[in-house]
């Protein structure tokens, strides 16, 4: 039986394990690649926890996500085609149900048939999936969508087809050409009732809800949606390729991401507020002062499935955290937040250990549940992947309570709860009743100081949503309270439909709030109710802070992109409420005052006709030389805007970082801003051209005579070197494209370090595992010479005697009265069977991760073809 670490979705990072050794790694480091190898199941569990195997591959093989139901039934995503992979009919949804509370699963069935099953929400009856559509009688995706599946009759199968809430929610030509690994991954909902979708960098073109709303986005981000479908719009912009979100119960959203294979960009722990930017891949290099920073940047793996958990009965280091999966290092980690400010900063904790973590979820009796890929590969396996159920080692079964038959004062006062799922359901009870009788004691509960925040919170956005534009007048009396103003504020603004219209009065005296979270809150509803009159009061407030200095965190790998800057939170959003109103104008009114950086910042996103013309007039008026350099700085800003983003090309997995766009495209005003700049530069004494000359080159510009021409040299025509400079999917789809020579790959492999640990032909002496004997796939092998810290042989064993001492090295023979060691420099251990206390397979390898780098993708693929060959 093998199972390997893999990356399923996500651009894998074969850099995610690194080891140091003082010796000469060109000779001794590649000691474990080939052979069986086996990613250890062995799961590192805090012992106040218990954990059992929930399912197995016979039921839940390769799943990609899971959710849970309150009430315990466990729905599993089984995705047979992973990353990669093509063809219909490999999808499947899974309802578990475990009868006895035994901790293992006695009841199984298929609730639907579906494709690439990515993203789960169980809620009352129905299930809402995120999925892809593969016809039979092509086998080509036609799309990938966010629907809805009913089960009316509790018969644990879907009454029907699903129902799209939106559709085309990924771009399509990429997901057939490579598969489903950058695309659109999870979901999950928010108190706020919003169904919460990770984008990855595939982006999407013309994304459309259920009214015919459509939406184009460049990059990956997250998306939202109400429960019905509608009010589809972008949350956040600027990330790689997250798989998941993490909400707590006053709507922060967390996400740890995926690494870029290098370019300054890998796991990043990210809290995501409501209209940032991130700056993923044009911004965060270059034109860092315009993003909202990660909270940290903690180097290699594949962030996956997430969830913030708070419920009763687990010990309370464990509780009232976000939970991250990461994929990459097989691994459930805890990130303790503290607050900063508007954000937090952060800590990150190895929680649970489990084989390719990817996804998480906790039912409403505190049962939490992992899905584990366990080496499935890139293209699913039918006899790999798990589900796990951990509960605390006192903890005690108590049935969900059957909602739909509580009473309405029972229902509301469950509100209170202690559990965040408890809330969240309770919630989407009472919606579903649609009582509006219920909203004044659900009103009285916000006006509660003895209730607990976390249920006042829940009582706001439940009266919100209920209630409508009706909920108006109570949410603006109850925002007088200081300790619940910021989610008032948020609530009357959270929806559109009802947000337009309203007074701006309330929302501009909370920007002078001594609270930035309230600041936050308003800046945001600002923009979203559409006032432009609100601009001045959003200019006060878009003051950017100093830059801020790289984090000096241990364990921290970016730069200022990646180091916590709570100060820029404010402004951030009041420029980005500034850019929806359009709000011109008043930006240019505002060059002249203490706002002046923030209107500048908030000008250079405004491709209209009236921006350029009017920072022109003031770069002729002005005789303040800073001011003309940040006036012609905007200008070089507004010189190219992106190009309309079609879905026809995508900047593959290590795109340009030099921004500001990603495609730059001419448009109306730019030869109207050339000439300003020309006339600028022309008058400029020589120190000056030299900043003009500098700005124009930042910006691409492209000007002859200003600055450098500056043409992107992503894809190098030497041939030497390409596996060091591809990722590690990328690698795999050139094992389909280009045909592997046997007698090629001989010579080739010859010359590598492999050789040094490894019998390469018969009759060798072993050494590490052997290379002649292997029973593993193409992509196995590929992934054992790219990974090798996540696939280690079965046969390279510790031995340790009854007496301590150990011997280190490959497993040739254990019989019944002898065992034998052979370690790395090919010599033999002999000892009696009698005198072994016991065999372990290793955790971790001597082999480093580069050491196909300098090979051309034709040279590896050869390399593969003969070591498949010799299985």
């Amino acid at each position: 039986m093998i199972e390997m670490k893999v990356s399923l979705h996500l651009t894998s990072n074969r850099h995610d394990i690194s080891f140091s050794y003082p010796m000469n790694t060109r000779l001794l480091l590649p000691s474990l690649l080939y052979a069986c190898v086996i990613h250890s199941t062995a799961q590192a569990l805090p012992p106040e926890l218990e954990q059992t195997r929930f399912s197995g591959p016979d039921i839940t093989p390769s799943p990609a996500c899971l959710c849970a139901h309150p009430k315990g039934d466990v729905f599993v995503g089984v995705d047979m085609l992973g990353s990669l992979g093509k063809g219909a009919g490999k999808g499947k949804i899974m309802r578990l149900r475990d009868t006895n509370n035994d901790g293992k699963a006695d009841e199984n069935v298929v609730f639907a048939n579906i494709d690439n099953p990515r993203g789960l929400i169980a809620v009352g009856d129905k299930l809402y999936v995120l999925h892809t559509v593969i016809p039979a009688d092509t086998g080509v995706m036609t799309g990938m969508h966010l629907s809805v599946l009913t089960d009316a009759n509790g018969d644990g199968k879907a009454d029907g087809e699903p129902k799209r809430l939106i559709k085309n929610v990924s771009t399509l030509l990429h997901n057939q050409k490579r598969g489903a690994d950058h695309t659109t991954n999870s979901i999950r909902m928010g108190i706020d009732g919003w169904i919460y979708i990770a984008v990855g960098d595939f982006g999407m073109v013309d994304a459309e809800d259920v009214d015919g709303k459509k939406i184009t986005i460049l990059g990956g981000g997250i998306l939202r949606v109400r429960p019905n479908g509608k009010e589809m719009e972008v949350y956040t912009h600027g990330l790689r390729n997250i798989y998941d979100v993490a909400i707590d119960p006053f709507m922060n959203i967390f996400t740890r991401g995926n690494t870029n294979d290098g370019g300054g960009w890998n796991i990043r722990f990210i809290h995501q507020i409501q209209s940032g930017e991130y700056g993923y891949p044009v911004l965060f290099k270059n034109f860092t002062d315009e993003i909202i920073p990660a909270l940290v940047d903690v180097g290699g793996g594949s962030g996956t499935g997430a969830i913030f958990f708070q419920e009763p009965g687990w010990p309370k280091k464990y509780n009232n955290v976000p939970m991250m999966c990461d994929w990459g290092r097989s691994q459930l980690i805890i990130h303790r937040i503290k607050p900063d400010g508007p954000s937090f900063t952060q800590t990150p904790e190895n929680f649970i250990k489990c084989s390719q973590i990817s996804d998480v979820d906790v039912d409403g009796s505190g049962r939490l549940y992992l899905s584990a890929w366990a080496g499935a590969g890139y293209k699913g396996n039918p006899k790999k992947g798990y589900v796990e159920r951990v509960v605390p080692k006192d903890w005690k079964y108590k049935p969900f309570p059957d909602l739909a038959k509580l009473p309405s004062d029972g229902l509301i006062n469950s509100l209170k709860s202690p559990s965040s799922t408890t809330r969240l359901h309770v919630q989407q009870e009472i919606l579903r009743r649609n009582e509006s009788a219920m909203g004044p004691k659900i009103l009285t509960m916000i006006n509660s100081p003895s209730t607990s925040l976390e249920g006042r919170v829940a009582a706001i956005f439940t009266y919100a949503q209920l209630l409508g534009k009706e909920a108006t007048k109570g949410l603006v009396d109850a925002s007088k309270d200081k300790t619940i103003q910021e989610f008032c504020i948020r609530a009357m603004a959270d929806r559109k439909p009802v947000a337009n219209g309203l007074a701006t009065q309330l929302f501009t005296e909370a920007l002078r709030s001594k609270n930035t979270r309230v600041q936050v809150a308003a800046a945001v509803a600002l923009g979203r109710i559409g006032n432009p009159n609100a601009a001045d009061a959003l200019l006060s407030v878009a003051i950017p802070p100093p830059a801020m200095k790289p984090s000096t965190q241990k364990g921290h790998q970016g730069g200022p992109h990646a180091t916590p800057h709570s100060a820029v939170v404010v402004p951030h959003v009041a420029v980005q409420s500034l850019i929806k109103l359009n709000a011109t104008d008043a930006c240019l009114g505002a060059i002249d005052s203490a706002s002046q950086d923030g209107a500048l910042w908030a000008l250079r996103w405004m491709h209209d006709p009236k921006a350029v013309d009017g920072l022109i007039a003031k770069l002729s008026s002005t005789s303040d030389g800073k001011l003309q350099i940040k006036i012609l700085t905007a200008l070089a800003r507004l010189y190219t805007k992106e190009k309309a983003y079609d879905g026809s090309w995508w900047w593959s997995t290590r795109p340009d970082t030099r921004g500001p766009y990603y495609v730059p495209a001419k448009w109306d005003s730019s030869s109207k801003i050339e000439t300003a700049y020309r006339t600028a530069y022309e008058i400029a004494a020589p120190a000056e051209k030299q900043v003009l000359a500098d700005i124009a080159t930042k910006h691409r510009m492209n000007l002859q005579g200003i600055g450098k021409a500056n043409v992107a040299n992503n894809k190098p025509n030497k041939k030497k070197g390409e596996v060091g400079r591809t990722s590690i999917e990328d690698v795999m789809l050139a094992l389909e494209k280009l045909k592997g020579n046997q007698k090629r790959g001989r010579k080739v492999l010859s010359g590598m370090a492999c050789v040094a640990c490894h019998n390469v032909k018969p009759g060798d002496t072993i050494k590490g595992p052997d290379l002649l004997n292997m029973k593993l796939t193409k992509e196995q092998i590929a992934e054992a010479i790219l990974k090798p810290a996540a696939t280690i042989s079965e046969s390279w064993v510790t031995v340790t005697m009854e007496n301590g001492t150990t011997h280190l090295g490959t497993l040739v023979s254990n019989g019944d009265k002898q065992v034998v060691v052979h370690n790395i420099a090919g010599i033999a251990t002999k000892v009696k069977t009698s005198d072994v206390k016991d065999i372990k397979k290793q955790s971790s390898t001597l082999m480093g991760p580069h050491l196909a780098d300098d090979l051309s993708l034709q040279q590896f693929v050869d390399v593969i073809e003969y070591l498949h060959k010799k299985k």
